[in-house]
């Protein structure tokens, strides 16, 4: 209880004759306060309601029932970090490089991009070729089978968010995609993987999540599956032709959580430049609500651009590939820090802070058509001209590629 100082009985004498008197002369006495508002009872601060003057009788005695000033009620703030990283694109060359005795180890391939990606809460990649697992048979370009143990490595690593949606996902057919349906069903409540489905309830619901009190949707989309036809309308998220569909999920997310988090498979492959197509789905799913846009396909980084003040980041390029040009074998990452207020009215407010990309380019030896080995993913900065000749220039040239439509992200410190 906050101390007050005790008045003199002839002072205290003296302010209850005046008070007495004003009361005569005025009949009455307000007092004004100001009105507390409450969203979900729960006060939103401001003012503290001012206290009546305390009249002291019997300088002995302790009032009774004294209010107590009311704390101004203070704004929470609840932060995640975002990792964003591009295709799984595993070639013959990848998985032969990393097999081993007893399996696999894609560790020697990836290790310095794993512990880039660690200290993140939400890791994100775009699974690009079917892990339909040895049992189906391994296989490479043109027709994908990758082993099971690489979405097991990616998860032991951290990597939570995994999209399926894109053009190889059914280059087994429906019994590549319930295989790896199998894997990915049996790891729910470690990684959320979106894009394939076993079903309609599958392909209707929409996934969410929470970390560190901030909740989020994630959804994939791409744009076809080199020709080959879905087994059930269901089994792919497609986007053509389902336009009003996805918006329609994505502002339904965007009632539902805190941070949509959306995977698109579209552009156009091999290009660095953003396309119409691009351009006019990013502003129509950031208005639908869509909060963050991560983009691949083309196999070339693609630029970064704030759309409807949301990061869109239209093409990650390859995270790891044996492609025959430098160009195919260097990738973008990227990090942010997602940033919730709540007011003391129990509003929210949903920033971005910290937006970042960076660069990772994948060294291998060997000449197409043989297997290439060697394979090894490393960060720009761990590079010299012995892995990459003219390495610095070649970063400030995609550095140039990545802020080509916006300015407005940082370089480096992924």
């Amino acid at each position: 209880m906050a101390k007050r100082r005790r008045l003199r009985k002839s002072a205290v004498y003296a302010i209850i004759a005046l008070a007495m008197l004003i009361c005569a002369g005025l009949g009455w006495v307000v007092f004004i306060r100001p009105n507390s508002k409450k969203t979900d009872d729960k006060p939103t601060g401001g003012m503290a309601t001012p206290e009546a003057p305390v009249i002291e009788v019997d300088p002995g005695q302790e009032p009774a029932n004294t209010p107590e000033t009311t704390p101004e009620a203070q704004s929470t703030e609840q932060r995640a970090s975002l990792f964003l990283t591009g295709d799984a694109l595993l070639h013959e060359s990848v998985y032969e490089d990393a097999k081993t005795e007893n399996g696999f180890d894609f560790g020697k391939q990836l290790n310095l991009l794993m512990d880039v990606a660690r200290p993140y809460d939400l890791q994100y990649f775009n699974q690009e070729t079917l892990i339909g697992g040895t049992e189906l048979g391994l296989s490479g370009y043109p027709t994908f089978n990758s082993p099971k143990e690489f979405a097991q490595f990616m998860l032991s690593n951290g990597f939570n968010l995994v999209s399926t949606a894109n053009n190889h996902c059914l280059d087994k057919g429906e019994t590549g995609v319930n295989s790896a349906l199998s894997w990915y069903n049996s790891k729910k409540g470690e990684m959320i993987m979106q894009g394939i489905n076993g079903s309609q309830e599958e392909y209707d619901a929409i996934a969410t999540g929470e970390v560190n009190g901030i909740s989020y949707a994630f959804l994939s989309y791409c744009e076809h599956t080199n020709g080959i036809e879905a087994p059930y309308a269901y089994t792919v998220n497609y986007y053509p032709g389902h336009e009003q569909e996805m918006l329609d999920k994505v502002k339904k997310a965007d009632g539902m959580v805190d941070v949509v988090i959306v995977a698109m498979h579209w552009g156009t492959e091999y290009s660095h430049d953003v396309n119409e197509s691009q351009m006019s789905l990013a502003e129509q799913l950031t208005e639908a609500g869509a909060d963050i846009i991560v983009g691949n396909h083309p196999h070339d980084i693609q630029p970064f651009k704030w759309v409807n003040g949301r990061p869109v980041f239209f093409a990650m390029g390859n995270m790891i590939s044996t492609q025959i040009e430098v160009d195919n074998r260097i990738g973008m990452n990227a990090g942010l820090d997602i940033v919730k207020k709540t007011n003391p009215d129990g509003t929210t407010e949903i920033s971005y802070e910290n937006v970042r990309a960076d660069l990772t380019f994948t060294y291998t030896e060997g000449e197409y058509p043989a297997l290439r080995t060697n394979v090894k993913v490393y960060p720009f900065e761990q590079l010299t001209d012995d892995i990459l000749p003219d390495h610095a220039a070649i970063y400030e040239q995609y550095k140039a590629i990545i802020t080509k439509l916006d300015t407005n992200i940082a370089i480096g410190g992924v």
